[in-house]
């Protein structure tokens, strides 16, 4: 495939990814998309992996996110590849980008997808890299109050060991998320761009979670 219809092809899934997140929750909207998008870009670029195959896993990773669809994770990756075989695109391709879209997410951070590639190990970093942070801590909270839920109980604490079911149905208060995914997330990195830009965000949520803390029990 030539680059300019590489081009193309990108173009057009990213016209198709915005229509299809129009109105979805603002942790995983467009824009989310488009972070991880651009993340996954410079990551493939010094991970030496496939551009085209991470820009459209990227693209597509959150299409139909199984939180929003009862925990089903069939329909995130059928829809990626129907979308992309409208395009005509080779089948080599479409199932790699399919296998992106069903094993890019944590799902508790105990589960072993039994597949890998370099691709998914870019677009699940770049992913990883938009849930920490100031972004992450943003999100983390924003989709906290879409679930209604408490932003930290002490009398409840956090799960460490949740298998994908426990962790989809998982209705703690946000700090608990800190615990549970957030903080783990730097030594899940995958790559050593991923590991490298993972550093600071992680300090930085440290530090957010060690004052959060500290206001509440009246200590600041």
């Amino acid at each position: 495939m030539d680059d300019s219809l590489r081009l193309e092809t990108v173009e057009k899934t990213v016209l198709f990814v915005k229509k299809e997140l129009s109105g979805a929750e603002g942790g995983h909207d467009w824009e989310h998309t488009y972070r991880v998008w651009r993340n996954a870009c410079s990551i493939a670029k010094e991970e030496e992996a496939d551009l085209f195959v991470v820009e459209l896993g990227a693209l597509l990773h959150d299409i139909a996110d199984p939180k929003f669809h009862d925990g089903d994770e069939n329909i995130g990756p059928e829809k990626a590849g129907g979308f992309l075989r409208s395009l005509a695109l080779d089948d080599d391709i479409i199932e790699k980008v399919k296998a992106i879209v069903l094993h890019v997410s944590f799902k508790g951070g105990n589960y072993k997808s039994g597949y890998n590639s370099r691709e998914l190990d870019v677009v699940r970093d770049a992913d990883r890299l938009d849930a920490i942070g100031a972004i992450g801590i943003a999100r983390a909270f924003n989709y906290g109050g879409f679930k209604n839920r408490s932003m930290y109980d002490p009398e409840m604490p956090p799960r460490l060991n949740m298998g994908p079911k426990e962790y989809r149905a998982n209705t703690g208060p946000t700090i608990n998320h800190f615990y549970e995914k957030l903080l783990r997330l730097k030594d899940m990195m995958n790559t050593n761009t991923g590991k490298r830009m993972a550093e600071e965000r992680h300090r930085f949520m440290e530090g957010f979670v060690e004052r959060f803390i500290d206001e509440w029990e009246g200590r600041k």
